[in-house]
């Protein structure tokens, strides 16, 4: 059964990369990609692959939420979340959102194989380290963040402004945003408040 795969990533090296993975796969049909939640939406009203490996961080929309709108649209098409970030939160709101499996970039074409080659049967298919972290209880579950994303962190918690942080630390505000939701992201917070108590309760602040 050969397998039509669609990618959504905005990066197009990861795109690449995959695409040299898959293309000699004689069961796989690469079906092209998009780099936004509305390419892919909009390439989806005139085809339909089966399988679509979703980014989770897109520059419109969050693959959470496109991968919910996608299967409540075309329900005949699986998704496999695709991700950097090996977190509870992100694997379980995938799940959650329909996905039918979750794989780390870092996955080997084996793994990518069996994720897709489970997916398109209607199959759960969970890489051995996102099952071990979905599988973690959530008190193990603190997000990993960078120099940078601590250093913001505290200022934010300290009541700055974006622009008060990007003065403080030689960086634009723009920057300081990005930083913002990433780490609202990372820890799952719906705003502020909510990212710095859960910061404390974490002990990171």
């Amino acid at each position: 059964m050969i397998t039509k795969v669609f990618i959504v990533d905005d990066h197009y090296m990861v795109i690449e990369g995959i695409r040299s993975l898959l293309q000699h796969e004689k069961d796989i049909d690469w079906f092209g990609h998009a780099t936004n939640a509305s390419s892919c939406l909009a390439f989806l009203e005139h085809q339909l692959p089966d399988v679509i490996l979703m980014d989770i961080n897109l520059p419109d929309k969050s693959g959470i939420d496109l991968c919910k709108e996608v299967r409540e649209r075309h329900p005949s098409v699986f998704i496999i979340g695709l991700s950097t970030f090996n977190q509870q939160s992100f694997i379980q709101k995938m799940m959650d959102n329909g996905a039918s499996g979750y794989v780390l970039k870092n996955a080997t074409r084996e793994e990518l194989m069996e994720a897709i080659s489970a997916a398109a049967k209607g199959k759960t298919y969970l890489s051995d380290e996102a099952s071990k972290t979905l599988h973690k209880t959530s008190a193990t579950d603190i997000p990993v963040l960078t120099r940078r994303e601590k250093e913001v962190l505290l200022l934010i918690a300290d009541g700055l402004t974006n622009v008060e942080v990007a003065e403080k630390l030689f960086i634009s505000s723009t920057t300081v945003d990005t930083h913002r939701k990433n780490l609202l992201a990372k820890f799952d917070a719906r705003n502020t408040a909510s990212l710095v108590k859960m910061a404390m309760q974490f002990e990171l602040i």
